[in-house]
């Protein structure tokens, strides 16, 4: 009875409502370019060469991101075949777990309605919907991240202080996921913290002698075997560009401004946002009566302090970022979520309207723009598809224009990048520079040869403005999709 009661829990309805909500088209949408056919042709790589351990990717190790996603896809594929649903499976069990872990959380320093409100807020919110579809890391790091945070401040606000330990488990995940940000972000929000409530003290019972051997212990399950084997190769990739490079050299100097995150927060927000300016609006209109009072301008009890250093941290970090994602400041809306839940919670039928209409409006999207639009613009799996009914299976392959994982990883085939031979020094990968994620095949315009079949394949908006060196040699247009135009070269003798 208690097993059937908990099934027609409020949770429990709710939380069956959003898997079906995020696995809905998921087999339909394809891998898309340039970030998901990364992740997946890597852990396809992985799988073929029965190595579990090292990422790779066009035959050479790959040393952008730890090894928790992979193993994730990997297991996936193992299950389920490499196809899109198995692709997208994890993104979604990880969101659905947070969501779980929102709610438990919630009730742990709130109450039961707060808790229901906030899931049903991040659960709808428009970038938490896109991510649990979506086959990258963000997903995975979400619900690690803001456990390890969820676990200190539990074990800081109780006698529970067994709590640090699953803190310290989280971090290392989160390491294993992420990389250094994983533990790093958590413990400068956790230093931000306990400088508000000045209690340094607490240090003390944060379980340091067994936690930060436990931390070392996971984390350096894979971080010390790829050193152990890979040696400075892993440092100077992994740490020195992924991570260093890509917080102080802007990988996309356009969206390196000031505004960035401001600018975008409003939309990962959908359809919530709109609550922060009314709670800024309250709160200054409560306080201006002591605004001549520095010392208790800012009175808020713990909890909320944390949440909004939580928040404002993650916010605030990133932007200080020279490298700026979308997706960065992701994590933030575990707090952002209860925080905005809070003013909802006096409106539950505001809430459950609201939510009840943009989860309809999903559905619409998945169908009407997420499946047709990767398959059209956003991926290369319709060439893939020509490129397999190849008959001659030896002829070279050439991509000129913006690469396509997703060509390779749908056709299986080598795809060569073809460049224009007086930039060709300048696109390998050597030093610490960008050029490090060019580990596909690349070649120069005159290597190749006219005396053998091949095959071409261009980026759509390049077809207008081909470099002459390509017409050195007589292309002939064989198919067209909505962003690639294949052509071939035939030796006439």
């Amino acid at each position: 009875m208690k097993i059937i009661a908990a099934l027609k829990s409020p949770l429990s309805v709710v939380l069956s409502l959003f898997t079906i909500l995020y696995l809905l088209g998921n087999s339909q949408i394809a891998i898309t370019d340039p970030v998901e056919s990364n992740y997946t042709l890597t852990a396809l790589e992985m799988l073929k060469a029965n190595d579990y351990m090292s990422p790779r990717i066009y035959g050479n190790y790959w040393f952008d991101k730890p090894i928790f996603f992979y193993w994730e896809l990997i297991g996936a594929y193992k299950l389920f075949g490499i196809n899109e649903f198995a692709s997208r499976l994890f993104p979604t069990i990880f969101s659905i777990s947070s969501l779980g872990f929102l709610y438990w959380f919630t009730t742990k320093i709130a109450d039961r309605r707060l808790a229901i409100t906030a899931v049903l807020v991040l659960g709808t919110s428009f970038a938490y919907w896109l991510l649990a579809k979506t086959v990258i890391t963000d997903s995975t790091l979400f619900l690690f991240f803001n456990a390890t945070l969820a676990f200190f401040y539990l074990a800081y606000s109780s006698n529970q202080k067994y709590y640090y330990y699953f803190c310290y488990i989280f971090a290392a995940l989160s390491t294993l996921t992420k990389g250094p940000i994983g533990f790093l972000l958590p413990g400068l929000i956790i230093v931000l913290f306990l400088a508000s409530q000045r209690n340094f003290i607490e240090v003390h019972h944060m379980k340091l002698p067994l936690g930060l051997p436990l931390f070392l212990v996971i984390v350096g399950s894979w971080y010390g075997y790829m050193y152990a084997l890979h040696g400075s190769a892993f440092l100077d990739t992994f740490l020195g560009v992924h991570n260093v490079l890509r917080a102080t050299v802007s990988e996309h100097p356009k969206d390196n401004v000031w505004y960035y995150y401001t600018a975008i927060f409003f939309a990962i927000t959908l359809p919530w946002g709109f609550t922060v300016p009314k709670q800024l609006y309250q709160q200054w209109k409560q306080r201006i009566p002591n605004w001549y009072k520095p010392p208790n301008y800012i009175n808020y009890n713990p909890t909320t302090m944390f949440l909004l250093i939580w928040a404002i941290t993650i916010n605030v970090f990133f932007q200080c970022m020279a490298t700026k994602y979308t997706t960065y400041t992701y994590p933030s809306l575990f707090p952002i979520a209860i925080l905005m839940a809070r003013y909802l919670v006096a409106h539950p039928n505001r809430v459950k309207v609201t939510a009840f209409i943009t989860g309809i409006t999903y559905i619409v999207l998945t169908y009407t723009l997420a499946i047709p639009l990767t398959n059209q613009f956003y991926s290369g799996k319709h060439t893939a598809r020509y490129i397999e009914s190849l008959s001659d299976t030896t002829a070279p392959i050439y991509f000129h224009g913006n690469y396509r994982a997703s060509i390779p990883f749908y056709s299986g085939k080598t795809i060569i990048r073809v460049v224009q031979d007086e930039s060709l020094a300048d696109t390998l990968p050597g030093g610490i520079n960008w050029n490090a994620k060019n580990v596909m095949p690349i070649t120069g315009f005159k290597e190749i040869d006219a005396n053998k079949t091949a095959y071409l394949i261009e980026s759509n908006p390049l077809k207008n403005n081909r470099p002459f060196d390509l017409d050195l040699i007589t292309w002939s247009p064989v198919m067209k999709t909505s962003n690639t135009i294949i052509s071939t070269h035939i030796p006439t003798h």
